[in-house]
């Protein structure tokens, strides 16, 4: 079963946005990533894009997006729901259907350090998000029930580095 993950920053143009198109390559069969904002910025930033062709992925179908598209009745079912930034988490959610679990994974801003961010920033956040990921497929979900495997995609966003 594929399970749908969707990735929540304020902006959804840098974080949300790698977090998508990282795990939409590694978890290609287990898992289809989206990524949403509350205050959605419009656009992806052009740095996180740029880092993301650098890496080899899609981004055809990369577009900054308000999270109410997925509370909407004709919304991908999700199965989980992970926010990648502070403002995020603190924000009050729209409820999901089908109550997926949700979690955090806190990742520093590469677009608001500096104007609109520096390529290093970039690349910190991305090999961040990428071994939270790889951490994620080391589960198997399958195995796990909702609050075991919410757990321990808690204790993934916990560690600093993203790797347990």
């Amino acid at each position: 079963m594929t399970r749908n993950v969707l990735f929540l920053c304020t902006g959804n143009s840098a974080r949300s946005i790698l977090a998508e198109a990282i795990i939409n390559q590694k978890g290609t069969g287990r898992f289809k990533a989206y990524s949403a904002g509350s205050h959605p910025r419009g656009v992806p930033n052009p740095l996180a894009i740029e880092l993301l062709e650098q890496e080899g992925h899609d981004v055809s179908g990369l577009r900054s997006k308000s999270w109410t598209e997925f509370a909407a009745l004709d919304a991908p079912f999700l199965h989980c729901v992970i926010t990648v930034c502070d403002n995020a988490k603190g924000e009050t959610c729209p409820i999901w259907p089908g109550h997926p679990i949700q979690t955090h994974w806190g990742i520093p801003d590469p677009a608001g350090m500096q104007d609109d961010g520096r390529p290093e920033d970039f690349r910190i956040a991305y090999d961040r998000l990428s071994r939270r990921v790889d951490a994620m497929l080391k589960l198997d979900e399958d195995q796990l029930d909702a609050r075991d495997w919410r757990d321990a995609l808690t204790a993934i966003g916990r560690n600093s580095e993203g790797a347990t």
